[in-house]
């Protein structure tokens, strides 16, 4: 293992109540509903565009460019809204990253925007420890698509003065079925962490885990790369 790339909802920041609160509300005020149970089984992992656009689908519903961006506008407003007034960072999280930044070098490929990831990491005390974000306004295709991961790769080593880092090289920690497919699809190892989904629900990972609290970077190399 010479690098590891973050997901951010649900595995660095306790932001996925407040995305499907948020969303909820926003597609509420276009009186359309979006229940829990939906949101988790079927649009988490998704970023703001792709969520959008495949609900308005599901309900038969206009989803031009020009309607998209305008319900992306809002969701974003009010997230920010939120993230302003609560810290909503997953316990163990900052150890767990200061104890690999001093190993490996760190990124994030997130479907959240760049703005709401730095703002939650630098409020945290933990933004340098990262060497590179790749957001939603980086790729073209979220997850499940292998893009983000390629781009985050592309991107460390572009930072990087010796040897090349190659995907096989790379542990992504997730929390979605969609990451974890996505970062496969990447030809990446995946550690999941059952944040926001039940263990047995995470099983196409390499490594299923609790909590960032109950190890850490050197183990998880230990165990998959021995």
């Amino acid at each position: 293992m010479r690098a590891i790339i973050f997901d951010f909802d649900g595995v660095i920041a306790d932001s996925e109540p407040i995305h499907f609160a948020v969303f909820q509300r926003v597609l509420g005020e276009q009186g359309l509903f979006l229940s829990k149970e939906e949101y988790y089984a079927d649009y988490l992992g998704y970023d703001d565009k792709g969520c959008f656009e495949a609900f308005l689908r599901t309900r038969g519903q206009p989803a031009t460019p020009s309607i998209i961006d305008e319900l992306v506008r809002r969701k974003a407003a009010a997230y920010m809204d939120y993230i302003t007034q609560h810290l909503v960072i997953f316990p163990g999280v900052r150890e767990f990253v200061r104890g690999a930044a001093a190993r490996y070098p760190l990124a994030i490929c997130s479907g959240a925007l760049r703005h709401e990831i730095e703002y939650i990491l630098d409020a945290a005390d933990i933004r340098k420890a990262f060497a590179h974000i790749t957001s939603a306004e980086d790729v073209r295709r979220g997850k499940p698509d292998p893009e983000g991961f390629l781009h985050a790769l592309a991107s460390l080593n572009r930072l990087r003065h010796g040897a090349p880092l190659a995907a096989a090289d790379c542990l992504v920690i997730e929390d979605s079925l969609p990451g974890i497919r996505g970062a496969h699809a990447a030809g990446m190892k995946v550690a999941a962490v059952a944040n926001t989904h039940p263990l047995e629900e995470l099983r196409e990972a390499d490594v299923t885990l609790r909590s960032l609290e109950d190890t850490t970077a050197l183990a998880l190399e230990r165990r998959l790369w021995a």
